[in-house]
């Protein structure tokens, strides 16, 4: 993990509501998030939203954006 990685995580988390998780090993370097970090020595994160299977109705979109608005504002001043 890159430096701070946790620290911003734990911010994520308290801003959100959601709970900090850390990626199991078998299923680490499987994804977008994995790759953004491996090349960009960057924190990366996945915000796992909604209910039910993709893609969400658009009638969560209202709940999954008031959720997470706090999480993009405060990414954005890191």
């Amino acid at each position: 993990m890159p430096e701070g990685s946790q620290e911003i995580g734990e911010r994520f988390a308290e801003t959100s509501g959601y709970s900090l998780d850390l990626t199991p090993p078998e299923s680490a370097f499987a994804g977008y998030k994995d790759w953004f970090i491996q090349e960009y020595n960057r924190p990366g994160y996945t915000i796992e939203a909604g209910l039910g299977e993709n893609p969400l109705p658009i009638s969560q979109f209202e709940k999954i954006y008031n959720d997470n608005i706090g999480i993009l504002v405060l990414g954005a001043i890191l």
